[in-house]
């Protein structure tokens, strides 16, 4: 049988970024875009899988300047899983 996968589009907004210490900032944006997920695609925490290239796209300017916002795809698993990734443009 195939798995039955659900696809979206994510604009996830990362300001809470700058409320925290300056060397805690992509570690806070990655716990961000988790807690998106758990909120918009109603999972737990500990489901939602996020791809290496979106660690990467928060990392690529440092720990100190995350981007303010990153346009993700998210692939709701019929297990009740989400898999986090950049969308292919």
């Amino acid at each position: 049988m195939a798995e039955e996968e659900e696809e979206y589009i994510f604009i996830v907004p990362l300001r809470i970024t700058k409320s925290v210490p300056r060397t805690k900032r992509s570690p806070r944006a990655i716990k961000a875009i988790r807690e998106y997920m758990k909120k918009h695609m109603r999972v737990e925490e500990k489901d939602v899988w996020i791809d290496p290239e979106v660690n990467e796209e928060i990392w690529k300017r440092g720990i100190q300047h995350p981007p303010k916002k990153i346009r993700v795809k998210a692939l709701l698993l019929e297990e009740g899983e989400v898999e986090v990734s950049l969308p292919e443009d």
